[in-house]
């Protein structure tokens, strides 16, 4: 078994590093390690059955990552050094890097679903259709650096008036939705933008949460979320707020919408998301169920 150190130095404000984990991991009895980047091709081949994995970077590096893991059997550690570092939090880890690195030693293990897309590609939190793909795709230089998770509310919030929304059938295990959505969301974990928690949620629940936000004038969207959020409940009256359970979703769009996973453009719908129920071993002593 040998332990990997995989490092983004584009992620996060560059504050984490090789050598600052290499400091800690070392100090939790992890000497053994071997530095590799995410832009160099020729490590993963190596990469075994059982070895470790750890990430310092963000939700794009760890998607890269879970991508090595499953198809060579290695176990994914993330120590967390992005923006909003989702993934991350659907693990329940250790906010101390001394703490930390000593879970990374200690390796408990923990399974967890992965969403799977149509062209094999992957997504450990949430895919986005519309207006919710605008903060990965314009959020980025020294608005993402400095603004940091903010970035994302920041984006939506600047962009909201130049969107009317887009036609959409989206077909799930048990039912069709069609009409014109603001915005589309397939979450395979319990958090998204950087802490924003999905109600009645886990990471390894077997179920993808489908969201899907009508458009609607401005302040009917406001008195929706507000109920939502203080009755901590899955539906408002009005169908204002979609949100489903499924193990499969198709989004067919009445032309071709970006589409982003997990922080990153992806491609153009239309779109087929299935879950692989417990597909990703990670290290983690538990997993967060949110209320």
């Amino acid at each position: 078994m040998k332990h990997w150190l995989m490092a983004n130095p584009k992620a996060g404000r560059n504050e984490r590093g090789t050598d600052f984990w290499q400091r800690h991991l070392s100090a939790a009895g992890i000497t053994d390690v071997q530095v590799c980047t995410i832009d160099d091709d020729r490590w993963p081949a190596q990469l075994q059955s059982g070895d470790r994995l750890l990430v310092a970077g963000g939700d794009g590096s760890v998607n890269f990552a879970a991508h090595l893991c499953m198809r060579s059997g290695a176990v994914l550690g993330v120590l967390p050094s992005g923006t909003a570092n989702d993934f991350a939090r659907n693990l329940n880890l250790p906010q101390s890097p001394a703490q930390l690195c000593r879970l990374m030693a200690e390796a408990p293990l923990q399974q967890v679903d992965v969403a799977v897309l149509s062209d094999d590609q992957l997504f450990l939190n949430v895919a986005h259709v519309g207006l919710g793909t605008l903060p990965s795709r314009q959020a980025e230089g020294e608005s993402k650096r400095w603004l940091g998770r903010y970035s994302y509310i920041a984006q939506l919030i600047r962009r909201f008036r130049s969107r009317r929304g887009l036609k959409a059938h989206l077909q799930l295990d048990d039912r069709a939705l069609r009409g014109r959505w603001l915005t589309i969301a397939v979450a395979s974990g319990a958090f998204f933008g950087g802490g924003s928690e999905i109600p009645q949620t886990c990471v390894n629940d077997g179920q993808l949460t489908v969201m899907a936000v009508r458009a609607r004038p401005l302040w009917s969207l406001i008195k929706a979320f507000v109920v939502l959020r203080l009755k901590r409940t899955r539906t408002h009256r009005g169908h204002v707020v979609e949100y489903h359970k499924s193990q499969s979703c198709q989004i067919q769009c009445s032309r071709p919408h970006t589409f982003t996973a997990d922080g990153e453009v992806m491609g153009k719908t239309p779109l087929s998301i299935t879950l692989k129920p417990k597909a990703l071993t990670v290290i983690a002593r538990q997993v967060v169920t949110t209320d």
